[in-house]
């Protein structure tokens, strides 16, 4: 079951399983996405076809916080916000190493497409966060960061870049041991809800499991 946080009739709010694609994908595996459609479906006796609108992404093997559009006017508008940053991301991350209390990095990014790889290249798009780091123990970092943009694996390849690699992040931690999940969470998100005009923010707890639970 998908824990279903916040609905009405225009968004959808949902934690999302860690090692479940957002979206359909070359695995072949149940993905999210479709699995939302057809719980709306069941549910509501549907008889069409439902719509959900996917304004943003997390990585397959990362947990937490997304939010769905259930009209394509909702959707327009979600998307026009993350066009212009006002729609706010907040992830948790577990670092290896010791890091400055808070730092922003800048980095211009760059994704090979055949092997699902992003690296820094000044070809690449632009690339901006800020982190703040929350504990530190076992030479490891528990860091909050809030995106500026949302670059396909942006968190886990400017951590890496600076020799601090996400724990268990079997792409860019060369130190990750099989079997290690990535410590990397959706954990807030904040934006102006596309009807109502509110400010809505939602957000979930850390997962109590290693090595969240070190801190």
């Amino acid at each position: 079951m998908i824990n279903i946080i916040y609905e009405d009739n225009h968004l959808l709010v949902v934690e999302k399983p860690i090692n479940i694609p957002v979206q359909a994908d070359n695995s072949k595996d149940m993905d999210l996405l479709t699995m939302l459609k057809s719980m709306i479906k069941k549910r509501d006796k549907k008889l069409g076809n439902v719509y959900l609108g996917l304004v943003h992404r997390l990585d397959r093997p990362v947990g937490g916080i997304m939010v769905f559009a259930k009209t394509s006017k909702c959707a327009s508008r979600l998307s026009e916000q993350i066009r212009n940053r006002t729609f706010k991301k907040t992830y948790y991350a577990v670092v290896e190493g010791k890091l400055d209390d808070f730092g922003v990095f800048k980095d211009s990014l760059l994704k090979d497409r055949n092997t699902n790889i992003v690296k820094i290249d000044k070809k690449g798009k632009e690339a901006i966060l800020k982190y703040k780091v929350i504990g530190y123990k076992d030479n490891l970092s528990l860091v909050s960061i809030d995106l500026e943009t949302g670059r396909s694996h942006q968190i886990r390849v400017q951590f890496s870049s600076r020799n601090h690699p996400l724990y268990g992040d079997q792409k860019y931690n060369k130190n990750a041991k099989v079997g290690q999940q990535i410590s990397l969470f959706s954990k807030k998100i904040t934006f102006v809800h596309p009807t109502t005009k509110d400010n809505m923010t939602f957000e979930l707890e850390l997962p109590d499991k290693k090595p969240w639970n070190l801190f």
